[in-house]
């Protein structure tokens, strides 16, 4: 997918409830990130694999909204930058039932000590 000028897609659906590599590799998240051009569901840069940046490093799609409840900001990594955007196509967060950090079951006891800063 070609990255437009805004690197954001509206109708872009999410991946899913979590981060899709930490889902299919059995890891866990701190927070998630959401792709604004894709909807690609990343874990967030304090989690222990970064996959919404790697996210961006592998496919240039420059733009990340969170994805946690009651968030709203966007974030540009071109200009390290965070905005107002227009609103995404729902769900706008994962569940409000699912525990942050996350997926329930896979946070390690000393979770806290394995983020990165």
């Amino acid at each position: 997918m070609k990255t437009d000028e805004t690197g954001i897609n509206a109708s872009a659906a999410p991946s899913g409830d979590g981060c899709v590599e930490c889902l299919r590799t059995g890891g866990w998240w701190l927070h998630l990130r959401r792709c604004a051009l894709c909807g690609h569901i990343g874990c967030c840069d304090n989690s222990p694999a970064r996959h919404a940046t790697k996210h961006f490093h592998a496919t240039d799609h420059p733009v990340i909204r969170s994805f946690e409840p009651g968030e709203v900001w966007f974030y540009d990594y071109r200009n390290d930058d965070f905005f107002d955007g227009p609103p995404l196509h729902p769900p706008l967060s994962h569940p409000l039932n699912q525990p942050a950090p996350g997926p329930r079951g896979k946070v390690p006891e000393n979770w806290e000590q394995l983020l990165n800063p």
